[in-house]
């Protein structure tokens, strides 16, 4: 799923900042909307599916730890689909969190407004920012797992005035065949948490509304 702004067509994006991700250390989230950054009503939704799950796959109503390498290996992910981006100049995550590690007064600021003061230090249009909120390893192999892998981050881009431009949200479980032929059937196996982030920030970036990726 994915929102941009009404104000976005006003916004002339050619450089971003990736900062790095961050984590929900211990959800204590009840339902899928708890588990993401609030999303400012001036964003407004758009009907496009990105492989989310149906209803009856909501996140996990109970409380999981995300572990602390899920931020990097989702940052990473991005970071390897944006360093080559057509269209918008991407500046690496660890330029972005040496400027934002600089920044004390960043740390009374929400997320969103120390992206914004962090794309002004940068001198760059945007910055693009993540939360990591759940990430769990297949518990078995790629023939059988129970539980199966499942992942869910959600990415912002906020331009330099504070602005949310676009929000990217992703969410999955991985089902067995007996629930989700067709889904199983496009991977054949059992996947890894990596393998299932690296699916998401694929379908995520599908919808990118800044420059364009590889045809």
């Amino acid at each position: 799923m994915t929102k941009s702004a009404p104000e976005l067509p006003r916004y002339q994006v050619r450089s971003i900042a990736l900062l790095p991700f961050t984590s929900i250390a211990t959800p204590q989230a009840r339902d899928q909307e708890d588990f993401f950054l609030p999303v400012p009503d001036s964003v407004r939704r758009s009907a496009i599916s990105m492989g989310v799950p149906p209803e009856a796959d909501s996140l996990p109503k109970k409380t999981l730890a995300v572990p602390g390498y899920a931020a990097e290996k989702v940052t990473e992910l991005f970071w390897g689909r944006l360093q080559d981006w057509k269209g918008v100049r991407v500046l690496a995550p660890g330029e972005s969190a040496r400027v934002m590690l600089g920044n004390s007064e960043g740390l009374e600021k929400t997320p969103e407004q120390a992206a914004a003061q962090a794309a002004k230090r940068l001198n760059v249009d945007a910055a693009l920012l993540g939360l990591v909120s759940a990430y769990r390893e297949r518990v078995g192999s790629r023939l059988g797992a129970d539980p199966p892998a499942s992942v869910g981050f959600q990415v912002s881009v906020v331009a330099a005035d504070g602005q949310v431009l676009w929000v990217g949200r992703y969410y999955e479980r991985q089902r067995p065949m007996t629930e989700d032929l067709i889904g199983f059937l496009q991977r054949w196996a059992f996947v890894t948490a990596g393998e299932l982030a690296e699916y998401g920030v694929d379908e995520v970036l599908k919808e990118f509304p800044f420059g364009r990726g590889e045809q």
